[in-house]
């Protein structure tokens, strides 16, 4: 009698299935570190939290990682996008405020808008070609309307 043996197949025989399920591990383990950090993130961005309960989330998600992480999500896991996204408009905010401060040149008018309002007072004939050149050279120069406050192109002819 001959012995039969049966032969089972694993997926480290099959080359492309090998290299499918190390791909697959590799990636997950990515995702564990970007999750696992994420929590640490959101751990010290976390305001409304004590600095005590701070250092208990973060030793207990360093010495229990997997159990650390996952309770972590479980317990406050629905806020930490809010966290999120807070910190992304107030950047966002702050962002937009140092371009407008810095745009706006402190709220001044600009020459090119100061240029802009003398073409058009020119445009409807209420300055002559030797007022507007004057005017131009004026702002350009800085010495006209955009340089001093609150006085603009209409106010300087006073028309």
């Amino acid at each position: 009698m001959s012995a039969q043996t049966t032969q089972t197949y694993l997926a480290y025989d099959y080359p492309l299935l090998s290299v499918f399920w190390s791909m697959l591990l590799f990636f997950l383990w990515i995702m564990w570190f970007v999750l696992l950090f994420r929590v640490v993130v959101d751990i010290f961005r976390d305001d409304e939290m004590s600095g005590w309960a701070k250092a208990g989330w973060l030793v207990f998600t360093v010495l229990l990682p997997f159990l650390g992480v996952f309770v972590y999500v479980v317990a406050r896991g629905k806020n930490m996008g809010r966290r999120e996204m807070a910190q992304a408009r107030a950047q966002q905010d702050a962002f937009d405020a140092r371009v407008r401060a810095a745009a706006g040149g402190g709220g001044g008018s600009s020459s090119v808008d100061e240029l802009s309002r003398l073409s058009e007072i020119r445009a409807r004939g209420d300055i002559t070609d030797e007022e507007f050149s004057r005017a131009k050279e004026l702002i350009l120069t800085g010495h006209g309307p955009a340089g001093s406050s609150g006085t603009s192109a209409s106010s300087v002819y006073g028309r």
